[in-house]
């Protein structure tokens, strides 16, 4: 059994409302969960405590019996200092292919050089 801390939507339309729970992974995002640790409400301003709630000491026993976080819910994690996360990578797909990067090199190469 694969077990993830993650987020739950609720909430009405246009007025997202969140769980952060800990549930099997193959379970559905809004479906049946082992635990309820916490709440985000993504309206309220950053700066808001009411922002994320979240139970510590829950959250740590989860993340010591082997519970894997989101990546949205590491972040909240991390906030919280229960864990260290690592920032991630941009994919090779965003990245321009061989013969943009060609284009610009030669845009940048010809328009130093009548500048010098």
């Amino acid at each position: 059994m694969s077990v993830k801390i993650r987020l739950s939507r609720g909430g009405t339309k246009k007025r997202p409302y969140y769980y952060i729970v800990v549930a099997e992974s193959s379970s559905p995002r809004d479906g049946r969960y082992i635990e309820q640790i916490g709440t985000h409400n993504p309206l309220l301003p950053k700066d808001s405590a009411d922002r994320v709630k979240l139970d510590v000491e829950r959250a740590r026993h989860w993340l010591k019996v082997g519970a894997q976080p989101s990546d949205r819910v590491s972040r909240f994690l991390d906030a919280a200092g229960l864990m260290k996360r690592e920032p991630r990578q941009s994919v090779e797909k965003a990245k321009p292919k061989k013969k943009r990067q060609e284009r610009e090199a030669a845009a940048a190469g010809g328009e130093a050089k009548p500048a010098a």
